[in-house]
């Protein structure tokens, strides 16, 4: 699948042509260089590696590997498959890639809220409502395993601990604009990540 590179710039709304108030994301897109042309008879199959936003620092390897691109190093190098016609080494690809109106998805890494309990990390109700076996501690797991046997608690259980900063991909998000001058993307709904987290837009 086909993409680009982009960093989340945050959420707002606009007015859709029935004025209907519509929840969107603004995404920053572009533009990406690429950096390596993968071909069948050297790598074994075809793709394209973008890099985007420049880095403040990088080592020899990174340095060199962006020289060969006429570019500066990148903090971000994905592969892509699925591009249609004759790019070549140190091209860009700028958000026109995308038209309004067609659907993309969109991979990131979910914000981390830390340890959490049950309540907040799998919905549990607590006493006012599905009680799981405990009397009367209004957000404990309570009962957790059987008794003398199995005699131990199975794996997956749900159960208190570390909720978010995991890789999540939205499916079929519509895109409401594209500003090309200032390489925005604007699509419909929300976006995994934080602000100006880098995101993976395909299509």
């Amino acid at each position: 699948m086909s993409g680009l590179i982009g960093k989340k710039i945050g959420m707002t709304s606009i007015f859709d042509e029935n004025g209907k108030n519509v929840p969107c994301t603004v995404i920053e897109a572009g533009p990406c260089v690429i950096t390596q042309v993968r071909t069948n008879e050297v790598d074994g199959y075809e793709a394209l590696q973008l890099g985007f936003d420049d880095a403040k620092t990088a080592n020899r390897a990174a340095t060199g590997h962006a020289k060969k691109a006429g570019s500066a190093p990148k903090r971000r190098v994905v592969e892509f498959q699925g591009f249609g016609g004759d790019y070549k080494l140190g091209d860009a690809i700028t958000v026109e890639h995308f038209a309004e109106g067609e659907f993309v998805d969109i991979a990131g890494t979910s914000k981390g809220k830390g340890f959490q309990g049950v309540v907040k990390r799998h919905g549990f109700g607590g006493v006012g409502q599905a009680t799981h076996g405990q009397h009367n501690r209004l957000r404990a797991p309570g009962s957790i395993g059987a008794a003398s046997y199995p005699a131990r608690v199975f794996k997956g259980m749900k159960m208190a601990g570390r909720m978010g900063g995991e890789k999540v991909k939205v499916e079929n998000l519509r895109v409401l604009k594209v500003v090309a001058d200032k390489n925005l993307l604007v699509v419909k709904g929300a976006v995994p990540g934080h602000k100006n987290s880098y995101v993976i837009i395909s299509k």
